[in-house]
């Protein structure tokens, strides 16, 4: 066989495959311009080294990346999305307003009785006396005021003396408790502002002086200020 008929035969077989590779990709999306044998395997040369291709041959239709179909790069998976951010703490509540000191009014009472025509405190009037002394310590001490009293019997001005060492009586005792002597007021109002009235008290001498015991007193008022928080 001479030169040219080889040549011949070779474009021939290359013709016929080429018609091959069209029948066999005519369903493929991507065309391919290297030629391929009825099997889909494309002709290399003698060391496998390139590729055989048409005159239609461009990178985007080569049969493999080997004979120069570009590379498609993968793509990079998305970054995973940035953690939400750590809600921001709540405001600390506004302190409480601090309490205001203020000063509050006070008033106590004390009534300490005496036997007939006497200026002695009985042990019931000291008791009732020891409890106002520990109720002042607590105070800003203002006045004290000791009013004493006296029953019906004997004269106007016997019972205003009377009443008046009745009223000192329960002074001296505070005092001695520690009660500032300079805040303590005394006055009397002898036979006056009875609590039993004597014309209600009836029998012997005796049972009208019992009857009238509540008459004959002491009542002490105590004004003062202390300190409360609102």
């Amino acid at each position: 066989m001479t030169h040219p008929q080889k040549i011949a035969k070779l474009f021939a077989a290359a013709v016929i495959a080429t018609s091959s590779l069209t029948v066999a990709h005519a369903q493929d999306a991507r065309s391919i311009n290297n030629w391929q044998d009825p099997y889909g395997l494309t002709w290399m040369n003698g060391d496998n080294k390139l590729c055989w291709q048409d005159n239609f041959w461009t990178p985007a239709t080569a049969s493999s990346e080997a004979c120069g179909l570009p590379v498609v790069a993968k793509a990079e998976p998305a970054p995973a999305p940035a953690p939400a951010p750590a809600p921001a703490p709540a405001p600390a509540p506004a302190p409480a307003p601090a309490p205001v000191p203020v000063s509050e009014k006070v008033t106590y009472n004390a009534d300490a009785f005496f036997q007939f025509n006497k200026a002695v405190l009985l042990p019931a009037g000291k008791e009732k006396l020891d409890d106002l002394a520990t109720k002042i310590k607590d105070i800003n001490l203002e006045v004290v005021i000791a009013t004493g009293y006296t029953d019906s019997f004997g004269s106007v001005a016997y019972n205003q003396k009377l009443s008046v060492r009745r009223a000192e009586a329960v002074k001296a005792y505070l005092v001695s408790k520690g009660v500032p002597a300079d805040k303590v007021y005394v006055e009397g109002k002898g036979k006056t502002d009875f609590r039993v009235d004597p014309k209600s008290c009836k029998g012997t001498f005796k049972q009208q002086v019992e009857c009238q015991a509540p008459n004959r007193r002491t009542v002490v008022e105590v004004v003062g200020t202390h300190m409360v928080t609102k």
